[in-house]
């Protein structure tokens, strides 16, 4: 249940009875302070102002005619007309018992189910995955979850770069070391040193760049020959991804690549089809669209290459068939995709040509979703000490090792394979959330001892919240799901609580829409905080509390747990019993 939709279709209501427009909007919100009640509807003095009539006397009417016997305790006007709204604390109970016997803890399922593609990850297969990768990577793949938790049909579309004049180098270099009876897989063990290798040769060797550009030119021509080699290589590349993604908890596949390869026989069609509908013209060889609609100060229009002057493809090209396919064959009926903010206006141009040329229709949304970068202590990008590129696997071999020495000061009664499994959980979650956690469009100082950090918004935080409540079922020796009490909502931390726990839908539309993690981060935070505040305020396993009570109490730790857990999920990051 989202419950600021509730009251806002029962505010709504209200104000068209008392006589307001129907395009009022009402601006129910949540409360700053448990004090001015849990909701408030602020719109009237927005409607009263247009209407140049008195806002209060207008809020009184709006009052009069709310109906929300049940819901609502008490509603109040404050201010100039402000409503404030006070949850009742039975329904409160009963919408939380609902919760608890739900798998989906009442987060309601999308009726008309949208099919929503998202591209995200996007590697280039010429190299091992880096730190760059990491943002596009889990904060795509949480918005994925989400949107499969509410119940829409997402397909994914990792975007890989498999293809460009690159690999002709790479398979000049790769068929040499075949031909010294080199096996493949472990010519490629390191991608990067094999990269750097064949660089180093095409600058400096002596012939390699000839046979080099010929790889390019068999390759663009369908040589079966050169293609068995290409695909060889993307085979092993692709693996070096799939250990990645596996370990960092992410739900991408083989099966969700659709690399820049996959639009090579759309390309020469694109652009006829650009030339043809007089969207691309020829300017000094090349083939280019000027965007009158994002022309600068000058009256200049934008310049957007979508065909080299040699007749060469370009990103541009690739993105505009991606359009195509993804609303034409996909039937997506919105776009979302993963970049770094450098590609911001690549992805604007993209958008307006496509839409131009009728490659994007307007019933399918286009959501370029930009992220900050990863930054190190000192403010720069992040780096290796020696200025390298940071591998995303040695990142995350050190995360785990980090975490097992964490765990190796804190935890003496576990084996061996259960210590690796908690750093494996910990490590991981740390920096995902570390990363999640933070505005998507802003920059980020990456750091050790804070995301590892069991104090504060963090992983580790979190997942410590979630092993406090299985300890104390285990310490009941009460079984969460054999609780047939009634919930009782009475002491203000329970209420809290409880407001906070039915929030969970409102918080997963929101990061839906807008494509921001950090939204669940934030709210699973701030649910772990309210629950050790009612914990110290709410005694549950002490003597002298009442049965009902107690089971009351307990049946709300586990509905907490419950979306702790649920919640972390979303977000790729796995929970323990103990730790």
């Amino acid at each position: 249940m989202n419950i600021r939709h509730l009251l806002t279709e029962k505010v709504h209501a209200a104000m068209i009875a008392a006589g307001l427009p129907e395009d009022t909007n009402p601006a129910v919100s949540i409360s700053a302070r448990a004090q001015f009640g849990d909701y408030q509807a602020n719109g009237v003095m927005g409607a009263a102002k247009k209407l140049k009539t008195n806002p209060r006397e207008l809020a009184q009417k709006v009052v009069d005619n709310l109906q929300l016997d049940g819901i609502a305790k008490q509603v109040e006007l404050a201010g100039p007309g402000f409503i404030n709204i006070h949850l009742d604390q039975q329904w409160l109970a009963n919408q939380l018992e609902a919760a608890s016997g739900d798998d989906k803890l009442s987060v309601s399922q999308a009726t008309e189910p949208k099919t929503v593609v998202v591209d995200y990850s996007a590697p280039n297969l010429a190299k091992e995955m880096h730190v760059g990768h990491l943002r596009s990577t889990i904060i795509g793949d949480a918005v994925v979850r989400a949107l499969e938790f509410r119940g829409e049909h997402v397909i994914r579309q990792n975007h890989m770069g498999d293809w460009g004049t690159q690999f002709g180098m790479l398979l000049a270099h790769l068929s040499d070391k075949l031909a010294g009876n080199e096996v493949a897989e472990t010519a490629l063990a390191d991608l990067e040193n094999f990269y750097r290798e064949a660089k180093v040769r095409f600058d400096n060797e002596d012939g390699f760049a000839d046979r080099a550009r010929d790889y390019v030119v068999k390759l663009q021509g369908g040589d079966a020959d050169c293609l068995a080699l290409w695909q060889q290589f993307i085979d092993i590349s692709i693996h070096h991804s799939e250990e990645i993604y596996d370990k960092l908890n992410v739900t991408l596949t083989r099966n969700d690549i659709m690399g820049e390869s996959a639009y090579n026989e759309d390309l020469p069609k694109v652009i006829d089809e650009l030339v043809a509908k007089n969207i691309a013209v020829e300017d000094q060889g090349a083939k280019v669209v000027f965007i009158e609609e994002m022309a600068n100060k000058a009256g200049e229009p934008s310049v957007f290459i979508v065909q080299k002057s040699g007749g060469g493809y370009l990103y541009a090209t690739t993105d505009l068939s991606a359009c195509r396919y993804r609303a034409g064959q996909l039937g997506a009926d919105r776009i979302i995709i993963f970049t770094d903010a450098r590609q911001s206006l690549h992805f604007k141009q993209v958008e307006i040509t496509a839409r131009k040329a009728g490659f994007l229709p307007e019933t399918t949304a286009y959501d370029h979703c930009p992220f900050g970068m990863m930054m190190g202590d000192d403010g720069k990008p992040f780096k290796t000490r020696s200025g390298g590129t940071v591998k995303l696997a040695e990142l995350l071999d050190e995360a785990i090792s980090r975490a097992e020495q964490l765990m190796a000061e804190k935890i003496a009664d576990f084996s061996e394979a259960e210590r690796k499994d908690i750093a494996r959980k910990v490590g991981i979650g740390a920096v995902k959330f570390a990363d999640l956690s933070k505005n998507r469009t802003s920059d980020y100082i990456f750091n050790w001892k804070t995301m590892l950090s069991f104090e504060g918004a963090t992983a580790p935080y979190l997942q410590y919240a979630y092993t406090r409540v299985q300890s104390l079922f285990k310490k009941a020796g009460i079984n969460a799901t054999s609780i047939e009490q009634n919930m009782l909502i009475d002491a203000p931390q329970e209420k809290a609580l409880a407001v906070k726990l039915l929030q969970f839908e409102e918080v997963l539309d929101q990061v839906i829409a807008d494509c921001t993690p950090n939204l669940l981060c934030s709210y699973l935070y701030e649910l772990a905080s309210l629950y050790m505040s009612f914990y110290e305020a709410c005694p549950i396993l002490k003597e002298d509390v009442d049965d009902a009570v107690k089971l009351s109490r307990l049946r709300l730790c586990d509905v907490v747990a419950r979306t702790l857990k649920q919640g972390l999920d979303l977000l790729g990051i796995d929970v323990m019993d103990r730790m």
